[in-house]
């Protein structure tokens, strides 16, 4: 079973197909959700044959979770992204808050992704694992990235660095959800507050 898995990672593929794959399944999901996303489509949008799909990839939730990892490294990108240029702990809160509207601005499809595979992962082991390493590794990329800005004198940690990520992240999910339940409020306040509520613990 071990064996299979391996050979059904996406990292395995040659050339670019791996990348159009995981891509349209990413696209399909957050446009029509998961039961919607099916190997048919996936492999019309990706220019290759379902048998293909079917040949490394096995079931969709295999491919699902390679979709988690490509979700991993897209926002882990954006996060580093934003507080590169940071130079005071205004700037970097400036510099999430920027970024976490950017992520809102894609519209509802990115984060409804995101939760539709939290709720699977609730029943499948493998999306569930590969879900909370998600979360593990955005979590210690901001912690690094927020304990860097530290080192340099740009702000001054009143927590350790992964707690203070993770609280961060808890905002975040907040306004989202909230988002997410009501999209006509404005959610402009409730963004002031939690920058608030964060500030503290950037000295």
């Amino acid at each position: 079973m071990e064996a299979a898995t391996e050979r059904s990672s996406a990292r395995e593929l040659p050339g670019d197909k791996a990348a159009r794959i995981v891509e349209a399944m990413r696209a399909s999901v957050a446009d029509r959700g998961i039961a919607g996303s099916t190997f048919d489509h996936v492999a019309r949008e990706a220019g290759v044959s379902r048998g293909l799909l079917h040949y490394y990839f096995g079931t969709k939730e295999r491919l699902l979770v390679e979709v988690v990892r490509r979700e991993c490294e897209v926002r882990g990108e954006l996060l580093e992204a934003a507080v590169a240029g940071a130079t005071s702990a205004a700037d970097v809160l400036d510099a999430l808050v920027r970024s976490f509207e950017d992520f809102l601005g894609e519209g509802p499809s990115g984060f409804v992704m995101f939760y539709e595979l939290l709720l699977l992962g609730q029943r499948n082991e493998d999306i569930g694992v590969a879900l909370a390493e998600l979360g593990r590794r955005l979590r210690l990329q901001l912690a690094g990235a927020l304990q860097a800005k530290c080192d340099a004198g740009a702000l001054e940690l009143r927590a350790d660095p992964t707690d203070v990520a993770g609280f961060l992240f808890m905002l975040a999910d907040g306004v989202a959800i909230r988002r997410l339940s009501e999209p006509e409020l404005d959610i402009a306040a409730l963004i002031d507050h939690a920058v608030l509520a964060a500030r503290p613990l950037l000295g």
